[in-house]
């Protein structure tokens, strides 16, 4: 056999079996991810079968009650506000956390751990901590309120207050989660910047502004990308702390979804929101990679 024939032969070995290694990840990726997105592609174009009555093909007309769904566009428009909230919160908390436990502090540990526990608990407990903080009369806040001689308020039972009582604890849960990445990323940043910084006379904000926010713009991306999904499918505190209410002023889309799928039992309606949402939030994953990737400075 000549060395060409023999390092053919070689060459399609090695490409069978990093294929091998790689068909135990393939076949949960299709079998979890792909193939039900196509399933639930499929069934939003199909009637909710009931009873003894199959799904019928029925088009877009699932789609065209979605137009129609005042209920939909409240949820779209709270989504909206509660992710122009917590996005840029989140992400900015979380690098103020991090430049600042990145230093030299007396109790520096402490205080990562302090900022690190909100993301390790469950989230159904945190929504329960903070049904406590917002409990009218006897809850932790209206404690305090009271005793700053401050009228009384139903935090989540009122409209005004609802959205916002459920972004802040949402800022809370995230903002460590994201320090974390922050944290790593200043650690790998070169020393010796901070010391020309210093021996230039730079200050802290300048260089902040002029060389760790631009060498943190790959983190940034990476951070970006996984505020706006967790702002999308936020369900669980939603669930615990007002039930989409009062008069549908905190329903998020994936709680709307999770209403028309399995508390209606509405399938077909809930695939075609499933599909829209899937859609916005691919686009948007996209469009962050692709087009905010180019401007992003790697070391």
């Amino acid at each position: 056999m000549s060395a060409s024939s023999s390092s053919i032969a070689g060459s399609g070995q090695r490409s069978i079996h990093a294929w091998l290694l790689l068909l135990p990840a393939l076949v949960l990726l299709v079998a979890f991810t792909h193939w039900p997105a196509v399933a639930t592609l499929i069934d939003s174009f199909y009637s909710t079968p009931k009873g003894a009555r199959p799904a019928v093909w029925v088009g877009v007309e699932n789609y065209q009650s979605m137009v129609d769904d005042p209920v939909f566009w409240q949820a779209v428009r709270n989504n909206l506000w509660f992710a122009a909230a917590t996005i840029p919160a989140s992400i900015g908390l979380a690098l103020l956390m991090a430049v600042w436990v990145n230093e030299r502090i007396a109790g520096r540990t402490f205080v990562r751990m302090a900022y690190f526990t909100p993301t390790v608990l469950p989230m159904i407990a945190v929504a329960n901590i903070w049904l406590f903080f917002y409990t009218p009369q006897y809850g932790l806040l209206e404690q305090v309120t009271g005793a700053l001689g401050l009228p009384s308020h139903n935090w989540l039972g009122s409209p005004s207050t609802a959205l916002g009582a459920i972004t802040l604890v949402a800022v809370w849960k995230e903002a460590g989660f994201f320090m974390i990445f922050y944290l790593a990323a200043l650690q790998t940043l070169n020393p010796s910047l901070k010391e020309a910084a210093a021996i230039e006379g730079a200050s802290r904000w300048y260089f902040f502004r002029r060389v760790q926010w631009p060498l943190l713009m790959p983190t940034t991306v990476f951070v970006l990308v996984n505020a706006v999904i967790n702002a999308f499918r936020l369900v669980d505190h939603v669930f615990i702390l007002t039930r989409g209410g009062p008069d549908n002023a905190t329903t998020l889309l994936l709680y709307h979804l999770y209403e028309v799928g399995f508390k209606f039992w509405d399938t077909a309606y809930a695939a075609a929101i499933t599909v829209v949402l899937v859609v916005v939030l691919s686009s948007v994953a996209l469009f962050q990679f692709f087009v905010l990737d180019k401007k992003v400075h790697y070391q």
